[in-house]
């Protein structure tokens, strides 16, 4: 099994969860965070006085999938969320050697 993180722009999120859902996802957990990177945020104005915002607002998915279905889930996500702008976002893949359903304690494949 594979977990999958990505963290995206806000505005793609409706357009990567539909295009997820479509390729076999059943399931993902979605966090708002905010972070930066190449980005390096941005100034902005109040009031005339000038601030800079170092943290972008994010969004960042969660996926678990079996091993067969991790490169199509990759691919949905790097097609979908991309605009080409710096600040597109980061994609996380690491080996999962463990899941299991609370409800009724299947675990491995069984549990996602």
């Amino acid at each position: 099994m594979k977990k999958i993180e990505a963290v995206i722009r806000h505005f793609k999120l409706e357009e990567v969860k539909d295009a997820l859902t479509q390729v076999g996802v059943q399931g993902m957990t979605v966090s708002e965070v905010r972070g930066f990177g190449r980005q390096k945020g941005h100034k902005e104005q109040y009031r005339g006085a000038e601030y800079t915002v170092d943290f972008m607002p994010k969004v960042k998915m969660e996926v678990v999938v079996d091993d067969d279905a991790a490169r199509n889930v990759i691919d949905t996500i790097l097609r979908t969320a991309r605009t080409g702008q710096i600040g597109d976002g980061k994609i996380f893949v690491t080996d999962l050697s463990e899941a299991i359903r609370i409800r009724t304690g299947e675990t491995g494949q069984e549990s996602i």
